[in-house]
């Protein structure tokens, strides 16, 4: 009786392993389904959005087509090179460039791959920062590095983040970043933390923390207090981290998606970048 008790353990015990490994093996293989959820556009999809704007369309250097926007003012001050969050596309997105435009910016902004009208899909985090360091040198074509501000949006802000930090822009903008992925997905996905060694598993970095502290610009960030997505938390850790000219600026009761519209935000953004 003894020896049967014993070999039934064996077998449930292998039996919970297995099925463990295969859906650790199934996380890593579709984790970028979990972690990013984009919307996709139709390729014939026409962008109506008020003001002087232009779609533009980048090869990547395995053959894809990357869409864009880029939106115009009269005697720009510079350019605002936007990098989105983890979802949507450019048909509801753009509207984060107003703030910019409206204080004498242009404002590029690119579907990731997957992402609206854009091909291909994501597989890698230095696939993500191969493809925005291409179309960052694509406009340096046209714009002086010093006139070029990078802004980067909740995943976008460690894309935009690791251009600042080898690039030389003239500001580097952070809005509700986390401070690495792993952090981030411990506060938001708490039972994928528990179960899976996401040290082990997960792909992504997206270490702000690291990239910061490369940055030989002046970083800004702003985060809400009330942000339950990416929290504030996060940004504080990472000012232990600044230079004597970087900041951070808490938006009081503000949430995760609507900082843009922001009364203080826009007012510290027209004090930072008007005339």
């Amino acid at each position: 009786m003894k020896r049967k008790k014993i070999r039934i353990f064996k077998i449930i015990s292998t039996v919970f392993i297995t099925l463990y490994l295969i859906n650790c093996a199934g996380f890593y293989f579709t984790q970028e389904k979990h972690f990013f959820t984009p919307t996709k556009l139709a390729a014939d999809h026409k962008f109506h959005f008020n003001g002087n704007f232009e779609e533009l369309n980048f090869k990547t250097t395995d053959d894809f087509t990357l869409n864009s926007l880029l939106f115009r003012v009269d005697n720009p001050k510079g350019l605002v090179f936007y990098l989105h969050g983890s979802g949507g596309s450019l048909a509801s997105l753009a509207e984060g460039a107003d703030v910019y435009i409206q204080l004498g910016y242009n404002v590029f902004m690119m579907d990731y791959r997957g992402f609206g009208k854009s091909g291909g899909d994501i597989t890698s985090e230095q696939q993500l920062y191969e493809d925005n360091q291409m179309l960052y040198d694509e406009l340096k074509k046209t714009y002086a590095e010093e006139d070029i501000i990078v802004v980067g949006y909740s995943l976008g802000a460690a894309m935009a983040a690791k251009l600042a930090s080898t690039n030389n822009p003239k500001l580097l903008i952070l809005k509700a970043p986390f401070y690495n992925f792993n952090e981030a997905i411990s506060q938001n996905v708490k039972l994928l933390s528990k179960f899976f060694p996401l040290s082990i598993l997960n792909k992504y970095g997206f270490n702000n923390n690291q990239f910061i502290q490369k940055c030989k610009m002046p970083v800004l960030i702003f985060h809400g207090t009330n942000d339950k997505i990416n929290q504030y938390s996060s940004s504080l850790e990472l000012k232990k981290l600044f230079k004597p000219e970087d900041d951070l600026i808490l938006l009081e009761g503000e949430g995760h998606d609507s900082i843009s519209n922001n009364l203080q935000f826009q007012k510290e953004l027209k004090t930072l970048l008007g005339d």
